[in-house]
């Protein structure tokens, strides 16, 4: 069948059921002689008449009455299907795709994530947990949540949580036979549970800044991990200071089973975004993930 049968064909419905030429030229907003030539291009392909026109009235012939049954309920499925396939456009449904790290997942998108599932259940979500930054093109994912600074320049990036800090603990039992930091400096003299980094492998530095001056301390210490929640572990045991997300340690914090120290020294710094390309056209379900996760002013 050629390209333009389908649309010679449905030139025919519509002049067929309306009886008039005038009728479905206004119906379909074409011109009356652009109507007239597509139904005679499709009877002289076909070899027969399918409509009998006089100046004063128009009759749709035995051959024309058989083909508008066959193709009617054919066209009905056809339309059905499109508007169904539409419909889809604005049904949150489908799989989402998202990269981030474990504490982001667990502190702002698993409370979102776990209602969406729960009020919209035709809606999946693949949840990858990489403490690496991740070529969420190359891979293949809708997005991925990471602090504000690491997020590409290139990409589309949604503020979904608040300014974070840092905090440096050590456990009651690690003080009880040390001096307490006043100043980043003071660091050299203690040990520290160092953090390396899935990405590019090196050693997390701790940064501070204090009345617009800014200090990079790189710790020595027994220990070296690169999971955020065993990084929380060796400080309770006393094995050392810790350096990490504040947030993360307040619980551990309030009920005296760690120590902060250097507070004045972490200032707060651009928290998470949800980031993807803004290039790709988003379904539905992305959309309202989105707006769920959005930081509200």
């Amino acid at each position: 069948m050629r390209r333009g049968d389908f649309s010679e064909l449905a030139v025919f419905i519509a002049v067929a059921e309306a009886g008039s030429f005038t009728r479905a030229a206004a119906k379909l907003g074409l011109s009356q002689s652009a109507l007239s030539y597509a139904v005679r291009t499709l009877e002289q392909r076909m070899g027969v008449r399918l409509i009998s026109r006089t100046t004063r009235s128009l009759s749709v012939t035995v051959a024309g009455e058989r083909l508008l049954r066959s193709l009617r309920p054919a066209f009905d499925h056809i339309e059905s299907e499109i508007a169904a396939v539409a419909a889809l456009r604005d049904k949150p449904t489908g799989l989402i795709r998202l990269t981030t790290f474990r504490y982001a997942a667990k502190s702002v998108l698993w409370p979102v994530i776990a209602r969406l599932l729960l009020e919209y259940p035709d809606i999946e979500v693949e949840l990858s947990l990489d403490e690496g930054l991740v070529d969420i093109v190359a891979n293949k994912f809708d997005a991925g949540i990471r602090i504000g600074e690491q997020v590409q320049k290139d990409m589309v990036a949604v503020r979904i949580g608040p300014d974070l800090r840092m905090a440096v603990v050590g456990s009651p039992s690690y003080f009880a036979t040390r001096t307490v930091p006043k100043t980043p400096r003071e660091l050299g003299e203690h040990k520290g549970i160092s953090y390396r980094q899935k990405t590019g492998g090196g050693l997390f530095a701790w940064e501070f800044e204090k009345r617009g001056e800014e200090l990079e301390v790189r710790m020595n210490g027994p220990l070296i991990i690169n999971d955020g929640e065993m990084l929380e572990a060796a400080a309770l045991d006393g094995l050392g200071l810790a350096y990490t997300f504040e947030s993360q340690v307040a619980p551990f914090v309030a009920d005296g089973r760690l120590i902060r120290v250097l507070e004045d020294w972490c200032q707060p710094f651009p928290g998470y975004h949800l980031y993807y390309p803004s290039r790709r056209q988003h379904t539905a379900a992305f959309a309202l993930l989105v707006e769920a996760l959005r930081l509200k002013a």
